[in-house]
C-alpha cells in the first residue's frame, strides 16, 4: 500500500473512531447510569443527608429516612452522600458544613437537634435547598423546608391500645431526651390510655435530659428503664427513644416468663418488622411516624423544580402518622382502635401536644 493510501485510510479509522466514541458519551448522557446508580435515563444530581445520633441501622428514626431517600435515588437516580454524627452528636454541624461546601443542592437534616446549625448555615449557602426534618426555625427561612409530624396524634392511637390490652391497668413511656418534641409522644400516649381507662397509670421515665442527647442511641438505658417500669407494675411500655429502643425490647423478652406476658410499643417505623424473632413476641405495635413520606415527597418536589421553603405537616388525615398491626396482636381490637382514628381525624377529638 503506497503511503499516500495509507493516510487517507487512517484519516478514515481515525474519524470513525471519534463517532464511536461521541455515541459513547451521547448513552452514558442520556441512557447510562447516571449519578444515582444503574438508573436508564435518570440522573437526579446530588443529595446530602446528615443522619441524627444512631445513623443508618438504628430501626427506627434514621432507617425509616432512609428508607424514603432509597426510593428517591431508585427512582430519579440521586447520587446521595450520607454522613452520621458522633455519638454524643456534637460534630452535626461541622458535618452539615462539609456537606454544604461540596455542593450539594439539596441537603436533608435528619432530627430537630439540627435545628440551630440549619438556621446559622442556610444563609451562608443560599442555593442549597435544605429539609429538616422535624425542626422549625423560628422564622421562615428561604432555602430551608421543614417537615413536621402529628406524633402525639398517632401516639395516642397506641396509648388506646395499650390500655385496652394492659392486664394491670399500669403503663408506661420512656422518652429518649426531654424535650418538647418528646413530649409530645408522652402527651399523646397518656391522653389515649386515659381516654380508654381514665383512671389508668401512666409512669413516665426520661434517659438523658438536654444537652446531652445520648438517650436516643443507648439500649443499655432503655433496658434499665424499661426493667424498672416493668417492676413497677407496668405491663406495656412505649418507647419514643430511637436506637435505645432496642433495650426495652430485650427486657420485655427477659421479663416475659413463667406464662407472664409483657409487651413493648414501637416507634417511628413498624419495628416488628426489623426486630428478632423473640423481640417480635412481645411487640405490640408501633407508632408508625412516616419519615419516609416526608423525604421522598420534598425529594420528588426538588427533583420537578417545586420545593417550597416554610412548613409542611403530615398528621393522621394526611397518613403522615399511623399504628401498625404486624404480629395479629391488636386484631381484636383494632376496630375500637380506628374508632378512635376517625374521631380524631374528623375533629372530633383533639389530641393535646403537651
Amino acid at each position: 500500500m503506497s503511503r499516500s493510501r495509507w493516510l487517507r485510510l487512517l484519516a478514515v479509522l481515525m474519524t470513525l473512531g471519534l463517532i464511536a466514541g461521541a455515541c459513547g458519551g451521547d448513552d452514558d448522557d442520556d441512557g447510562g447510569t447516571g449519578a444515582g446508580g444503574d438508573n436508564g435515563d435518570k440522573d437526579g444530581g446530588k443529595v446530602g443527608l446528615v443522619f441524627d445520633i444512631g445513623g443508618r441501622g438504628d430501626k427506627s428514626f434514621n432507617d425509616s429516612a432512609v428508607e424514603g431517600i432509597e426510593q428517591a435515588k431508585d427512582e430519579f437516580g440521586f447520587d446521595v452522600k450520607e454522613l452520621e454524627p458522633s455519638a454524643g452528636g456534637e460534630n452535626r454541624e461541622e458535618l452539615l458544613r462539609l456537606i454544604s461546601e461540596e455542593g450539594y443542592p439539596l441537603v436533608y437534616a435528619i432530627g430537630f437537634a439540627f435545628t440551630d446549625s440549619v438556621v446559622k448555615l442556610a444563609p451562608q449557602f443560599k442555593d442549597v435547598k435544605y429539609v429538616l426534618v422535624d425542626g422549625v426555625p423560628e422564622s421562615p427561612i428561604a432555602n430551608v423546608t421543614s417537615t413536621t409530624f402529628a406524633e402525639e396524634q398517632g401516639s395516642y392511637l397506641v396509648g388506646v391500645a395499650a390500655a385496652l390490652k394492659s392486664k394491670t391497668n399500669h403503663v408506661g413511656f420512656i422518652g429518649g431526651v426531654e424535650v418538647p418534641l418528646i413530649k409530645k409522644f408522652e402527651a399523646g400516649f397518656t391522653a389515649g390510655a386515659k381516654a380508654v381507662k381514665p383512671d389508668i397509670t401512666v409512669s413516665v421515665k426520661y434517659l438523658t435530659q438536654p444537652p446531652d442527647f445520648s438517650g436516643f442511641n443507648d439500649p443499655a438505658k432503655g433496658k434499665e428503664a424499661a426493667k424498672g417500669l416493668y417492676a413497677g407494675g407496668a405491663d406495656i411500655v412505649y418507647h419514643a427513644a430511637g436506637g435505645s429502643g432496642g433495650g426495652l425490647f430485650d427486657a420485655a423478652v427477659e421479663g416475659s416468663t413463667g406464662g407472664k406476658q409483657l409487651w413493648a410499643i414501637g416507634v417511628d417505623s413498624d419495628q416488628y418488622q426489623t426486630a428478632t424473632p423473640a423481640q417480635q413476641k412481645v411487640i405490640l405495635t408501633s407508632m408508625i411516624k412516616k419519615v419516609n413520606v416526608a423525604v421522598y415527597e420534598t425529594a420528588k418536589e426538588f427533583r420537578d423544580g417545586n420545593l417550597k421553603s416554610g412548613v409542611q405537616s403530615f398528621d393522621l388525615k394526611s397518613g403522615g402518622v399511623d399504628y401498625s398491626t404486624s404480629g395479629g396482636y391488636l386484631d381484636d381490637i383494632k376496630s375500637q382502635i380506628d374508632s378512635y382514628k376517625q374521631k380524631i381525624i374528623s375533629g372530633e377529638i383533639k389530641v393535646p401536644t403537651e
